[in-house]
């Protein structure tokens, strides 16, 4: 496959802050690419120099082998741009401002066909103000689609929706993907990088963490179950690192996951302990591995909202 968007080595810096640091990765030819990161992680920062709208401090982005600082102009004759927030005027029906943003560009999608895949037929004859939340989000993927890209950047885009309208739009997302589409998205939700994604690149405080594909990540941890487990006093974490199959636990708010990679037996030991009094918890989930459970496990936290 093709890499279409490369970055190498990037930084950027706001005075004190480094925001992206050293990143490099690539996103290959009608792929869903995935940065997953915490808010303030450096994943609007790394878009926005790969749409142009900010100059790298030091390295370089290329988007079909041509430096994006060179040909900005023509590159976004390609490129298609859901922002995380977009402003729209109230008082301007759908088709109206799909035609209008149609009219930036030499190369454009049939609006009729745009309309069908975001799902508003019955909202063309709409105002913007009219719109719900869900349904704006879907215009703002529609905006982003009016010169017919070659590749789509989307920026959180189903933050603030109920989960209904956000399994609407990674539907539509899933619909541009068959039809060819590269899609770039930033998200902080686990369970959307996981549905949704190819290829994950872990980032957080601007550093690259891990990239691989989502069931890449997780068979890394090499375990089968991870144990949540609620506890009703203070335990020492050594007692939980001797238990069969255990190889990881770690301490997270007000609970204690445990990686185990023998989970009939780890879960055999523990109500053995209860019951001998030797061990408190009042309650125990277990649960597959999730990228959640990776993000943990190499950061120590939990993804920040």
């Amino acid at each position: 496959m093709n890499t279409v968007i490369l970055v190498s080595d990037v930084t950027k810096r706001y005075e004190d802050i480094v925001a992206v640091n050293k990143l490099t990765f690539g996103v290959k030819k009608g792929e869903i690419f995935g940065l997953l990161g915490p808010n303030g992680a450096g994943k609007t920062t790394t878009v926005e120099m790969i749409e142009g709208l900010r100059v790298p401090d030091s390295g370089s982005i290329e988007i079909n082998s041509v430096t994006v600082s060179d040909k900005r102009r023509e590159l976004k004759e390609i490129i298609g741009v859901g922002l995380q927030e977009t402003s729209m005027y109230d008082k301007i029906r759908v088709e109206e401002i799909l035609s209008l943003f149609k009219s930036y560009y030499r190369k454009s999608s049939s609006i009729d066909e745009i309309i069908e895949i975001i799902s508003l037929r019955d909202k063309r004859k709409s105002f913007v103000e009219d719109l719900s939340g869900g349904q704006r989000k879907r215009l703002t993927l529609g905006l982003a689609m009016v010169n017919d890209p070659e590749i789509l950047i989307l920026d959180e885009p189903t933050t603030g929706l109920d989960p209904q309208a956000r399994r609407n739009l990674w539907s539509i997302i899933q619909t541009l993907k068959a039809h060819g589409k590269t899609i770039l998205l930033t998200t902080h939700y686990m369970e959307e990088a996981e549905r949704l994604c190819d290829r994950v690149l872990i980032i957080d405080k601007g550093r690259k963490i891990v990239i691989d594909t989502p069931e890449g990540l997780i068979a890394q941890l090499e375990i089968d179950k991870c144990l949540e487990l609620y506890m009703d006093t203070t335990v020492d974490k050594d007692v939980f690192e001797k238990l069969p199959g255990v190889n990881e636990v770690v301490m997270d708010r007000d609970k204690l996951i445990l990686y185990t990679n023998k989970s009939d037996e780890t879960v055999r030991r523990l109500i053995e302990l209860s019951k001998g009094g030797l061990l408190k918890f009042r309650d125990l989930h277990i649960k597959k591995a999730t990228l959640e459970d990776v993000f943990i496990k190499l950061t120590g936290s939990r993804i920040r909202e």
